[in-house]
């Protein structure tokens, strides 16, 4: 897959045009500003993103600040390339902002499709209309997700968009797993990765993983991505394929409101 900032840059692509689905990209001299003024709560739809480092950092953080302070939305970057930023780091803090690094391994299928037994009473079904309601109740029950706060509006969205497909796991007919391919042109990756608390530890994602990729196979997808939330899960999806390309540091900074690691952490 090349290097590390080559693979992020690829990645980065990727997460532009799924971003694209469901939020407002402005460019700006020094990034993008992200905002979708009907999902408050969702901090990917409504962030500034900064790559590389600003000549004026005090002239961002004060676009930002208005910008945001505009539309009743709480302003927050997502920052890379933090080897650069340490001006950009010293300033933003200086203005009252929160701050948390976050570790984002990136992990690609290596498409080989890893052979599992096949638990009896697994059945994995497209998301439609019919069940549509119990996929959203998984979804929303999920706090790593965001919660229902976030995941109703999103995951609504997402079904009526044609880039994303969402699955539903049921053991012995009971919904309790779901799982989501979205996929534009030759490249993929699997989103909202979910199971009930009291099913988890039964393998279920090894089965929704499996079936996903196979599906990546018929779509002749060139690359199926995943980007875990942890170093944990990197390891549950290094089990059936997916190596990791990079992992790479990402700086969130923002005014109020829970840090991601509170919120992954329920």
């Amino acid at each position: 897959m090349g290097n590390s900032e080559t693979v992020l840059k690829q990645a980065l692509e990727l997460d532009f045009v799924y971003m694209d689905t469901f939020t407002t990209r402005i460019p700006t001299a020094w990034g993008y500003l992200f905002c979708n003024e009907g999902h408050p709560a969702y901090y990917t739809a409504n962030h500034a993103h900064l790559y590389d480092a600003p000549q004026d950092p005090k002239a961002v953080i004060e676009e930002v600040l208005q910008f945001y302070g505009e539309r009743n939305l709480v302003p927050r970057f997502y920052i890379y390339n933090l080897e650069q930023q340490t001006a950009f780091l010293r300033e933003v803090q200086n203005y009252g902002f929160r701050y948390e690094e976050l570790v984002s391994p990136v992990q690609v299928w290596d498409k080989q499709l890893p052979v599992l037994h096949g638990r009896q009473g697994v059945v994995i079904e497209q998301v439609t209309e019919a069940n549509f309601q119990e996929a959203l109740d998984i979804e929303c029950s999920i706090p790593e997700l965001g919660g229902r706060a976030v995941r109703e509006k999103a995951f609504t969205e997402e079904f009526q968009h044609p880039c994303f497909t969402h699955y539903l796991l049921r053991l012995d007919g009971t919904a309790c797993a779901v799982a989501c391919l979205f996929s534009d042109g030759k490249q993929g990756r699997i989103e909202s990765v979910a199971t009930k608390l009291e099913f988890r530890g039964k393998g279920l994602i090894g089965e929704l993983i499996r079936f996903i990729q196979a599906e990546a196979k018929q779509k002749e997808l060139e690359n199926l991505w995943i980007f875990p939330i942890n170093e944990r899960v990197e390891r549950v999806y290094a089990r059936y394929g997916f190596q990791t390309a990079g992992t790479f540091r990402v700086g969130h900074a923002f005014l109020s409101g829970k840090s991601i690691h509170e919120i992954n952490q329920g």
